[in-house]
């Protein structure tokens, strides 16, 4: 399959922001790319992109190989062919041209997966391979070795001839020699991505199960630690992470967050990538998150891992984090978690009001921000019950939430939600009841708790709205009496 033209364009555009003195020279890329014919076809002619890569070594020095037909001492490199990226084809070729594995390799923290240089050149006419002369547009990427050492080198014998390490300033190409110059190179590999352990405090990590996308998203289908790729924009790998976390569940706020360890984990093309890895608590309800990447967050204990698809050094982190951190078990701590076993343990009781008006509008109030429960979220008229009965707790509730009079014999179990709320938590009951009369109307009473209330469409709720509130005026609905969530 064609490399994307819209790729190679938002490339060379990218690259030409950073290059704006480079665009004239480039106008014969910009031509090909807006004409009819592939631009990384070898065919495509009177030139084409082509891909090379700047690999550097721990003593700053540059990769040249020898080619037997021309004679010269070039960095690795040639055509694209049924390559992702332009970035992918790159890698190939060096790989191909010298026996470097994809892993021996990791981008840099000032290029990342954009090219350093766009070098234009001309080819000489090859009669034997029927070739006219013609014109490379070549799209140059620069690696660092991942490891100590340079690995061994296996020639491409067919078309290398040998293989040296130069120092930059005698790197062959003037282009890529000043590139690499001005930009400092030193070789040693740095954290590029950026990913979070989060712990509640009490034993449970929260993992992320990925799409299944093979070959577009890394560790495809499997659960994984939440964060991703640092782009040129990003301040720091704190920064990286945060945008991360923002684009994949706005809602989640970690504390603590701190530089917990430096990790090695492995791109989509098969890169090497050194990971920061930042651990930080929070102790809320994955299933009340917007997820916007991804299939879904739970917690696990650790010794749950081994059932998951889970790389091995993600769970051997996740391992060691918890040795290092065992569950705090202090005033403040989260509750006892609880492990869905066979022993008896307490439920909470909580009561709820569903009220409907003539137009069939249920009533929701929107909970204080600064509430311990909920915050900002839109919930029934509830309250958890103390020394007394389901019913009396409700009638009072009505009454001190929001001046309502209910008279018990009015009023009717319309569903129960056993609900497993938060992790660590012990499961609660909710009843829902239904009053078909009462008195008064609904006023702010405990403005701490709630802000206002409102009338809502049973078909039009509110986005922020306690997931279990949603499900139970769903089943009120439909005449259902049970529904459980979390378990």
């Amino acid at each position: 399959m064609p490399l994307a033209r819209s790729h190679i364009r938002e490339t060379a555009e990218a690259y030409l922001a950073r290059h704006p003195d480079e665009r004239e020279s480039l106008a014969g890329l910009l031509s090909l790319l807006d004409g009819a014919a592939d631009p990384a076809s070898r065919a495509t002619l009177p030139g084409h992109v082509t891909c090379s890569a700047a690999v550097i070594d721990r003593e700053q020095r540059v990769l040249h190989i020898g080619h037997k037909v021309t004679g010269l001492l070039l960095a690795p490199g040639g055509h694209v062919e049924d390559d992702r990226t332009l970035l992918a084809a790159a890698l190939r070729e060096v790989c191909e041209e010298t026996g470097i594995r994809p892993r021996d390799l990791c981008l840099t923290p000032q290029f990342l997966g954009a090219p350093i240089d766009i070098d234009v050149h001309d080819i000489d006419a090859s009669p034997t391979k029927g070739e006219p002369g013609h014109r490379h547009y070549d799209f140059r990427y620069v690696f660092y070795l991942a490891g100590e050492e340079p690995p061994t080198i296996v020639l491409q014998d067919e078309a290398v001839s040998c293989a040296q390490w130069l120092p930059q300033p005698e790197v062959t190409s003037p282009t890529l020699r000043a590139k690499l110059l001005a930009a400092r190179l030193d070789g040693r590999p740095e954290p590029v991505n950026a990913s979070a352990v989060i712990h509640d405090g009490a034993g449970r990590y929260l993992l992320h199960l990925r799409d299944h996308k093979p070959g577009v998203i890394s560790q495809s289908g499997a659960f994984a630690l939440l964060g991703g790729g640092r782009t040129h924009d990003d301040q720091s790998l704190e920064g990286t992470l945060l945008r991360e976390l923002a684009e994949e569940v706005p809602d989640l706020r970690l504390e603590d967050l701190k530089p917990y360890a430096v990790e090695a984990a492995t791109s989509i093309d098969g890169l090497s990538v050194p990971v920061r890895v930042f651990a930080g608590r929070w102790r809320g309800n994955p299933e009340r998150l917007a997820l916007h990447e991804g299939v879904l967050l739970r917690w696990f204990a650790p010794d749950e891992l081994d059932r998951l698809r889970l790389s091995p050094a993600t769970g051997d982190l996740i391992r060691r984090h918890a040795a290092e951190n065992p569950p705090d078990n202090g005033p403040d701590a989260a509750p006892p978690v609880w492990d869905g076993g066979s022993r008896t343990v307490l439920n909470g009781v909580g009561v709820h009001l569903h009220l409907e008006d003539a137009e069939g509008r249920v009533l929701l109030g929107l909970r204080h921000p600064d509430s311990k429960y909920a915050g900002d979220t839109w919930h029934y008229l509830a309250g958890r019950c103390e020394q007394e009965s389901a019913l009396t707790c409700l009638v009072r509730e009505a009454w001190e939430e929001a001046g309502l009079v209910l008279d018990p014999a009015d009023v009717e179990l319309a569903h129960v939600v056993h609900v497993v709320d938060a992790p660590g938590r012990l499961p609660l009951m909710q009843l829902v009841f239904r009053a078909r009369r009462w008195q008064g109307t609904p006023e702010i009473r405990e403005p701490d708790k709630c802000l206002t209330w409102q009338w809502w469409p049973r078909h039009e709720l509110p986005d922020r709205i306690v997931s279990y509130t949603r499900t139970a005026i769903t089943a009120v609905s439909e005449g259902r009496a049970y529904s459980q969530l979390g378990w």
